[in-house]
């Protein structure tokens, strides 16, 4: 599980919960005063940004790329210079085709194609076989069952982003046998 964190109260009820890394979409404060927990910066801005706000990890999503290939390539390279680790958004088999051509990352965040969509989940599931097998899945479908967790872990994916007030209930009492 890897939580969707808004201030350093909620970082700290995710690792409590069982979280396994926490995701924030800005600067929430000072998270490594409450959790050692992994952090991936899902905010706009730069690798460096990120890297200043404490983050483990940076998200670049595809998509932000528009015609400019080459930034794709850019935004990598300063990751690693700053000693992030750098997760791919993609969307769509095209996104994915493009993020392995320039820049086999990885870690891979697998997200619907449309945020609103209630068939998130298979979106993300139809993705995941053209993840080559080493790389890592993470998957941002807006699960609200344990039952749905274990769907994705039984197909393969390595961690599911949730919101906060659900970890507990998601995390449940053991893993899944896979």
């Amino acid at each position: 599980m890897i939580v969707d964190v808004g201030d350093p109260e909620a970082a700290r009820v995710a690792a409590a919960h069982g979280a396994e890394a926490i995701v924030v979409r800005g600067e929430v404060g000072d998270l490594r005063a409450v959790t050692e927990l992994p952090i991936l910066w899902r905010a706009s801005g730069s690798p460096t940004e990120a890297a200043l706000a404490g983050a483990d990890a940076w998200l670049v999503v595809v998509e932000d790329a528009g015609e400019d290939e080459e930034w794709l390539t850019r935004q990598h390279a300063e990751a690693m210079d700053l000693g992030l680790d750098f997760v791919v958004e993609v969307r769509s088999e095209e996104q994915l085709e493009l993020a392995l051509e320039r820049l086999d990352p990885e870690i891979f965040l697998l997200a619907a194609r449309d945020a609103l969509d209630t068939d998130a989940l298979s979106q993300a599931l139809e993705l995941l076989p053209d993840i080559p097998a080493g790389k890592l899945a993470v998957a941002d479908v807006g699960v609200s069952s344990r039952e749905q967790v274990d769907e994705l872990e039984r197909a393969g994916v390595d961690a599911v982003i949730v919101e906060t007030r659900n970890v507990a209930e998601l995390v449940g009492d053991a893993p899944p046998q896979v």
